[in-house]
């Protein structure tokens, strides 16, 4: 496996944890300031929209997440990258609510910037898994 492909593989690795241990700003460092997230009904989110929605899920009352992501696929071409994937995340409220789980595939563009890949745009395809 070449360096770009492995740094591609630990940028998403660090998302998840980071993601389950609630370090936004960890989850921030991994995307570019132009970032831009595609989800169905959904309008574009931005850096500055993902970061308010992320802090305001934060704090001691948060919900807890958790998943898991199987990179597909992973393609280089110089400075900018794509790969597609299927996630799973696990979101339990913080009153011990039933879990919430959506599963489904993700399209992301990356891109080099001062030597360190990071996400550039990003499709979310997932959608609820009925509780069983």
């Amino acid at each position: 496996m070449q360096d770009d492909e492995r740094e591609i593989r630990q940028l998403v690795s660090t998302w998840m944890a980071a993601s389950k241990a609630g370090d936004i700003e960890t989850v921030l460092s991994l995307m570019a300031d132009d970032v831009v997230f595609l989800v169905p009904g959904q309008p574009v989110m931005r850096k500055a929209d993902f970061a308010v929605a992320a802090r305001a899920q934060s704090g001691p009352e948060a919900p807890q997440f958790d998943g898991a992501s199987e990179i597909q696929e992973i393609k280089i071409l110089g400075d900018w990258a794509f790969m597609w994937a299927k996630l799973t995340v696990v979101v339990t409220p913080p009153s011990g609510a039933q879990s919430v789980t959506r599963a489904g595939h993700t399209l992301s563009i990356l891109k080099k910037q001062s030597g360190k890949w990071v996400l550039a745009r990003d499709a979310n395809m997932l959608a609820p898994v009925p509780n069983k």
